[in-house]
């Protein structure tokens, strides 16, 4: 068992993943060919960037976002036991993440999932993460709750544009003010990055925090290492 904000949770995998910034992802699960291509690129430049990708292990945008992010980059959380699997379609998916990443359970194992649990998982994952980033929903769905919950908690939202039409729920999102268009992919996500590499952190501290990307970073110039100390190389 491993408590986290006062709750305690069943877990498989690896623990230090807690300790890494962490962004949620939620979305339809039948999402159009559009979003998926997005979810996809949106997880790997994520988990480029350092972050750890969190999401409910659901058919559509979560399993996408956790193969985006690749398993040792994920936290799938279950609305169901830790020794269930659900749904069984991605079964493999969740024991990849379970062996190289993080999956956690507020649930007894053999709990099977039922109409509430889903709500307990939902918001867990929002509340896990810094910021949530709402990659399609219908207007009245599952995924608009988890915007609703990321807002009574202070988070930011993030939605990818969409045409008139399509994910009607993230284009309100857009139309009231509460979430912030990606416009960019290569830009976003990367600000906060940049401002931690500024502040000279210890070479130890910097790969708890974003992992493997600061030694990418080291490769593309942006910063020296020099002793255990961080230095930022860039304007």
């Amino acid at each position: 068992m491993v408590e986290i904000g006062g709750i305690k949770y069943h877990y498989l995998g690896d623990l230090e993943l807690l300790r890494r910034p962490k962004v949620s992802m939620v979305g339809s699960r039948r999402p159009i060919s559009y979003t998926k291509t997005l979810t996809l690129r949106f997880a790997r430049s994520l988990a480029q960037k350092g972050y750890v990708v969190v999401s409910g292990g659901a058919m559509g945008v979560d399993a996408l976002a956790h193969r985006g992010a690749g398993a040792k980059n994920t936290i799938c959380v279950l609305p169901c036991g830790i020794d269930l699997r659900y749904p069984a379609v991605n079964a493999q998916l969740i024991d990849q993440i379970a062996a190289e990443g993080l999956v956690l359970s507020q649930f007894e194992p053999g709990f099977r999932a039922t109409r509430w649990s889903f709500v307990v998982r939902n918001r867990t994952v929002v509340e896990l993460g810094e910021f949530l980033v709402v990659m399609e929903a219908d207007e009245r769905s599952g995924s608009m709750r988890s915007a609703q919950y990321a807002l009574e908690a202070g988070k930011q939202i993030y939605v990818p544009p969409h045409r008139l039409g399509e994910s009607p729920g993230t284009n309100r999102l857009i139309q009231e003010g509460v979430a912030k268009v990606i416009w960019s992919l290569d830009e976003w996500g990367g600000d906060e990055f940049v401002e931690y590499l500024r502040t000279s952190p210890t070479l130890d501290e910097a790969v708890a925090r974003y992992g493997e990307r600061i030694y990418e970073a080291e490769l593309e110039g942006l910063i020296q290492i020099q002793g255990m100390r961080i230095v930022y190389m860039g304007a």
